[in-house]
C-alpha cells in the first residue's frame, strides 16, 4: 500500500488502484513518482504478465492532474516515465488493462489511452479538457486518440474538451469493453483471465510486434522488419510447450520465459 495508491497481486496479475478519492484520483508530482515506482516492480517480476489500473471509489478513474495542488504552488516534476508514471513508459512489455469506473478526464484519459485494453463502465465520461483551462492534453492524448479513432472524430474531442459517454466511447472505437456500472474491475480480471490462457512470451511479443510495426508506413515494411521480442519468442520454452501441450491435449504450462 503507497500514500497515493494500492497494488495487490492476484496470482500473476498486479492490480493498481488510484487512492486519492478526495481529489477524484487527480495526481499530483508525488503520485507521479510512486506510480513510477509501481510499474518498474511490475516490469521487472517475472512472475507478474498482466496489469490493471483502475481508480478508487464509484466516482472517478482519475480526474487527471491535480490543479489545485499546482494551483498551490506545488511542482509539476514527472518521472521520465511520465503522467502517472505510464504515459510515457514506451518501453513496457506488459500488457495493462484500464478499468474505468467513473470519469476519466485530461490526465486520467490519458492514462487509459496509454494502456492496451479500455474496459469501461457505462457510468464512465472521457475527455480532454485541457484548453478549457489553457492547457493541452501533452501526456500523449493529442498523440494517441487520432490514432485510435478517426481523425476528425478525435479532433471533435479535442478541440472542443467535451465529455464523451463510455457507450460513444465504445461506438468510436477506444473503449474495448462496456460493462454495467459497478462491474468495470471484474470484467477487467476476467479479461486478464483469458490473457492469462496465452503464452506470456507470445503476449510480450504480440505487443512489442504491433508497437514497432505502427511506426511503418506500409503493411510490408512492418512484416519484413526484425524484431528482437520474435527472436526472443523462437527460443522460449513456451514456443516448446505450446506445440506439445496440444499435440498431448492438456493445458499448457506456460513459464513466461
Amino acid at each position: 500500500m503507497g500514500e497515493f495508491s494500492k497494488v495487490e497481486r492476484d496470482g500473476h496479475v498486479l492490480i493498481v488502484t488510484l487512492e486519492r478519492p478526495e481529489r477524484m484520483n487527480a495526481l499530483h508530482s508525488p503520485a507521479h513518482f510512486e506510480l513510477d515506482q509501481v510499474w518498474n516492480d511490475f516490469e521487472a517480476d517475472p512472475d507478474l504478465w498482466i496489469g490493471i489500473l483502475t481508480g478508487a471509489g464509484e466516482r472517478a478513474f482519475s480526474a487527471g492532474n491535480d490543479l489545485k495542488f499546482q494551483a498551490e504552488g506545488g511542482t509539476r516534476e514527472k518521472p521520465a516515465s511520465g503522467f502517472g508514471g505510464l504515459a510515457s513508459r514506451f518501453n513496457r512489455t506488459k500488457p495493462i488493462i484500464a478499468a474505468v469506473n467513473g470519469v476519466a478526464m485530461g490526465g486520467g484519459f490519458e492514462l487509459a489511452l496509454a494502456c492496451d485494453v479500455i474496459i469501461a463502465a457505462e457510468n464512465a465520461r472521457f475527455a480532454l479538457p485541457e484548453p478549457r483551462v489553457g492547457l493541452a492534453a501533452l501526456a500523449g492524448g493529442l498523440h494517441r486518440l487520432p490514432r485510435m479513432i478517426p481523425q476528425k472524430q478525435a479532433m471533435g474531442m479535442i478541440l472542443t474538451g467535451r465529455h464523451v459517454p463510455a457507450a460513444e466511447g465504445y461506438e468510436l472505437g477506444f473503449v474495448t469493453q462496456l460493462v454495467a456500472e459497478g462491474e468495470a474491475l471484474n470484467a477487467a480480471k476476467a479479461f486478464a483471465a483469458q490473457v492469462e490462457e496465452c503464452s506470456p512470451v507470445s503476449i510480450r511479443t504480440s505487443l512489442d510486434v504491433v508497437r514497432e510495426g505502427l511506426k511503418h508506413a506500409s503493411v510490408e515494411d512492418a512484416m519484413q522488419a526484425e524484431y528482437e521480442s520474435v527472436k526472443v519468442l523462437w527460443g522460449s520454452e513456451d514456443m516448446v510447450e505450446g506445440p506439445l501441450a496440444f499435440a498431448q491435449k492438456r493445458k499448457p504450462q506456460w513459464k513466461g520465459r
